[in-house]
């Protein structure tokens, strides 16, 4: 067990909130659902780091988190998930990451989740952020929008809170981080976008970092505010199966980005991480033809 510092505990203890927070909003709008059957609820599992250390990017592994899974009626499946886990990097794997060719100890917390929801005109949506310390220490993550059908009037909404979420905070960020997301969430193999972007952010290090820390803040308080907006404009409306194709289509798209170009699956798989938590990002059900 290491000794954390006040801020490594300050972001440990913030994702902890931010989830309990989310698990709440979702649990709402499971409630408020008019379809039939029972409401979802999270169901929430522990694990512990070194029960599923084997990943070949880490050593020494600690830690743990809690993975958070709920299937509903209005969320097909919701997955949102803290972790805080510690170790040493393999020499290789430390060469990739930022500060720790120098020395491979690191410390990484975080929270992440993606949401598949049941009616395919409500977006799906992937928020993730963490703070990670080798010798350097530095803030990442982001917020995007995954709709299967798209809505240019709810992807302008969208794209309105996040910029204003990112003004608050530095008038570079928004410009930044979401050309950073349209690069990032590029499918070369399909030669597409997986979704309509959003913000992607990763080493920010300002020099001051209670402003990095409150900015990373906001940008889950902007998914806890935003989101369930745009979840009732569209969850009780009715569609046709062959949307329905179009959704499991489009899932099966964001599933090829998650298993092949994620950078937080490949860090989680390398270092030892709990392999379901990793890959729960990975919608119930999608198809390809």
């Amino acid at each position: 067990m290491i000794q954390l510092d006040d801020q490594q505990r300050a972001a440990q203890a913030w994702f902890r909130q931010l989830r309990n927070d989310i698990w709440a909003m979702l649990e709402q709008l499971e409630d408020e659902s008019q379809a039939p059957g029972e409401p979802g609820r999270f169901e929430k599992r522990e694990w512990d780091r070194t029960d599923h250390a084997g990943g070949d990017g880490a050593k020494g592994d600690g830690g743990g988190g809690e993975m958070g899974v709920m299937k509903g009626r209005v969320f097909e499946k919701a997955g949102v998930n803290i972790s805080t886990v510690y170790g040493e990097f393999n020499p290789d794997f430390a060469k990739q990451i930022n500060g720790a060719a120098e020395d491979p100890r690191f410390f990484a917390t975080g929270i992440s989740l993606v949401i598949h929801p049941v009616n395919p005109l409500v977006p799906a949506v992937h928020m993730n952020t963490r703070m990670l310390v080798t010798t350097k220490r530095w803030f990442g993550g982001g917020v995007d929008l995954n709709p299967a059908l798209p809505d240019a009037e709810e992807t302008a909404a969208f794209h309105a809170a996040v910029k204003e979420t990112c003004d608050r905070h530095h008038p570079d960020h928004y410009p930044a981080h979401s050309k950073w997301a349209e690069e990032y969430f590029w499918v070369p193999h399909r030669n597409r976008h997986r979704g309509v972007g959003g913000i992607f952010y990763d080493h920010l290090n300002s020099g001051d970092w209670a402003a990095d820390f409150a900015y990373t803040q906001d940008v889950g308080r902007c998914f806890l505010e935003t989101y369930p907006k745009l979840v009732r404009a569209k969850m009780h409306q009715d569609y046709t199966q062959e949307q329905r194709d179009a959704q499991l289509r489009y899932r099966g798209l964001y599933a090829e980005f998650n298993l092949v170009y994620d950078r937080g699956t490949t860090f989680g798989l390398k270092t030892g991480g709990n392999t379901d938590a990793i890959l729960m990002s990975l919608p119930p059900h999608a198809r390809w033809d």
